[in-house]
Protein backbone atom coordinates (compact mmCIF):
# COMPACT_ATOMS: atom_id res chain seq x y z
CA UNK A 1 0.00 0.00 0.00
CA UNK A 2 1.32 3.43 -0.93
CA UNK A 3 -0.04 6.73 0.41
CA UNK A 4 1.04 10.09 -0.97
CA UNK A 5 0.33 13.34 0.81
CA UNK A 6 0.99 16.68 -0.89
CA UNK A 7 1.32 19.67 1.41
CA UNK A 8 1.28 23.15 -0.08
CA UNK A 9 3.02 25.54 2.34
CA UNK A 10 5.88 27.99 2.44
CA UNK A 11 9.22 27.13 4.06
CA UNK A 12 8.37 29.48 6.94
CA UNK A 13 5.09 27.69 7.52
CA UNK A 14 6.81 24.29 7.46
CA UNK A 15 9.48 25.51 9.89
CA UNK A 16 6.86 26.86 12.29
CA UNK A 17 4.77 23.66 12.01
CA UNK A 18 7.80 21.49 12.83
CA UNK A 19 8.80 23.80 15.71
CA UNK A 20 12.17 24.77 14.27
CA UNK A 21 13.67 28.13 15.26
CA UNK A 22 13.86 31.04 12.84
CA UNK A 23 17.57 31.51 12.17
CA UNK A 24 17.19 34.07 9.38
CA UNK A 25 18.23 37.09 11.53
CA UNK A 26 21.36 35.23 12.68
CA UNK A 27 22.20 34.24 9.09
CA UNK A 28 21.81 37.87 7.99
CA UNK A 29 24.28 39.06 10.67
CA UNK A 30 26.81 36.35 9.84
CA UNK A 31 26.59 37.02 6.09
CA UNK A 32 27.09 40.75 6.68
CA UNK A 33 30.25 40.07 8.72
CA UNK A 34 31.58 37.68 6.08
CA UNK A 35 30.94 40.29 3.39
CA UNK A 36 32.78 42.96 5.40
CA UNK A 37 35.78 40.66 5.92
CA UNK A 38 35.92 39.76 2.24
CA UNK A 39 35.84 43.41 1.21
CA UNK A 40 38.61 44.37 3.67
CA UNK A 41 40.79 41.43 2.57
CA UNK A 42 40.26 42.06 -1.12
CA UNK A 43 43.41 44.20 -1.31
CA UNK A 44 45.48 41.20 -0.27
CA UNK A 45 44.27 39.34 -3.36
CA UNK A 46 45.86 41.66 -5.93
CA UNK A 47 48.41 39.94 -8.18
CA UNK A 48 51.27 42.03 -6.76
CA UNK A 49 50.42 41.11 -3.18
CA UNK A 50 50.09 37.43 -4.05
CA UNK A 51 53.47 37.35 -5.79
CA UNK A 52 55.14 39.11 -2.87
CA UNK A 53 53.65 36.60 -0.44
CA UNK A 54 54.39 33.53 -2.54
CA UNK A 55 57.93 34.29 -3.68
CA UNK A 56 60.70 34.12 -1.13
CA UNK A 57 62.89 37.20 -0.62
CA UNK A 58 65.84 35.56 -2.42
CA UNK A 59 63.84 35.16 -5.63
CA UNK A 60 62.70 38.77 -5.41
CA UNK A 61 66.36 39.78 -4.88
CA UNK A 62 67.35 37.86 -8.02
CA UNK A 63 64.63 39.65 -9.97
CA UNK A 64 65.93 42.99 -8.73
CA UNK A 65 69.46 42.00 -9.70
CA UNK A 66 68.29 41.08 -13.20
CA UNK A 67 66.43 44.37 -13.48
CA UNK A 68 69.54 46.32 -12.46
CA UNK A 69 71.63 44.29 -14.89
CA UNK A 70 69.32 45.06 -17.82
CA UNK A 71 69.18 48.74 -16.85
CA UNK A 72 72.96 48.90 -16.79
CA UNK A 73 73.16 47.22 -20.22
CA UNK A 74 70.63 49.62 -21.65
CA UNK A 75 72.51 52.54 -20.13
CA UNK A 76 75.84 51.42 -21.64
CA UNK A 77 74.21 50.92 -25.02
CA UNK A 78 72.91 54.48 -25.03
CA UNK A 79 76.27 55.85 -23.90
CA UNK A 80 78.09 54.20 -26.83
CA UNK A 81 75.78 55.75 -29.40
Amino acid sequence: MKITVDIDCTPDEARAFLGLPNVQPMQDVVMKKIEERMITNLDAMTPEALVKNWLPASVQGIEQLQHLFWQSLQGHGKAKE
